[in-house]
């Protein structure tokens, strides 16, 4: 490992005795440079074990060929494999990332944590877990913002299959454990729940009040679901709070699913070992993250938007706690 500050473009420059623009040129491979001059530049590049850093970068290319990403630092499942798979793409087409979480900046929330990306120097910026606190729609920005809940819509996709699979067993009406209604994704869910009902002619039951995605919120909906008379299917809005109205049933004396059937959302690892093994419906996170990349790369690089993207895959992991109505 070097130790401190390693050599910049201008001790490069001095050593060779040419310019920094030279040496951008030589570095990036770019013509107008003699073979003798780029040779003697390289010579001093391997000598001086020189690595072009982000601010570097930046000025030879005219940008830092780094994405930001501002997640609000949750460690729930989906939200955390949505920044993984974020990362993972943002690596692979060759551009660093850098992670700004809205927790780090409490008085300013989406505004101070992009705010905090521009100052670091990125191009793009993605907008992981969009929600109001906030407003992302006030943000103005010198760079191009693209917001996942723009890019991938399958989360309502996602939430009418799981709904239309509980109504296919025969249950008349399915009731919804929803999310907290200041995060688009959870809001999309209780869109494609409700779209479900409606083009079945299902009536749609009244909410209880939204969850924060938490187990403890799921188990407090499951008991008051638990003393309502009819209630015999339920669509969570995530698996963390259909695990809690899973423990609900339990208590209250109801079998899940001879009684109650409970459908989840994000397929977690645990949801296939729980006594049930959960039935839940997943979105396909590595594409979202490629797509929404794809799309912010194109406004970045100046090329046109792609055009007639394919509706993401939604997958539905049908297990022991869904059966037909009693």
């Amino acid at each position: 490992m070097r130790k401190g500050r390693g050599p910049g473009m201008n001790e490069v420059a001095r050593a060779a005795g040419v310019s920094q623009k030279t040496v951008s040129r030589v570095v990036n491979g770019e013509p107008y440079v003699s073979a003798v001059v780029r040779d003697r530049v390289l010579r001093v590049i391997r000598e001086l074990d020189y690595r072009p850093n982000n601010a570097a970068r930046a000025l030879i290319r005219g940008t830092y060929h780094r994405i930001g990403v501002v997640s609000l630092g949750s460690a729930l499942s989906g939200p955390a494999s949505v920044l993984m798979a974020l990362e993972q793409a943002t690596r692979r087409t060759g551009y660093s990332f850098a992670l700004a979480s809205t927790l780090e900046n409490p008085g300013g929330g989406y505004a101070a944590a992009v705010e905090s990306l521009l100052e670091q120097g990125v191009d793009g910026i993605v907008l992981s877990d969009p929600i109001d606190d906030g407003a992302p729609s006030d943000l103005t920005t010198d760079v191009p913002v693209v917001s996942l809940n723009v890019v991938g819509k399958e989360g309502v996709a996602a939430a009418r299959a799981g709904t239309e699979y509980l109504l296919s067993l025969g249950h008349r009406t399915v009731w919804h454990i929803p999310g907290p209604q200041n995060w688009w994704s959870a809001r999309d869910r209780l869109r494609g729940w409700r779209e479900a009902l409606a083009a079945a002619g299902a009536p749609e039951p009244p909410l209880p009040d939204a969850g924060d995605w938490s187990p403890a919120a799921g188990h407090t909906a499951g008991l008051r679901l638990s003393r309502t008379p009819g209630v015999t299917a339920v669509f969570a809005a995530n698996d963390e709070m259909a695990i809690g109205a899973l423990r609900a049933f339990s208590e209250a004396g109801l079998s899940v699913p001879g009684d109650i059937s409970v459908v989840g959302f994000d397929d977690i690892p645990a949801a296939a070992y729980l006594a049930p093994p959960l039935t839940t419906v997943r979105q396909d996170f590595q594409a979202l993250a490629e797509r929404a990349l794809g799309v912010l790369l194109a406004r970045i690089e100046g090329r046109a938007r792609p055009d007639g993207l394919a509706d993401l895959p939604v997958h539905l992991s049908v297990r022991q706690s869904t059966a037909p109505p009693p």
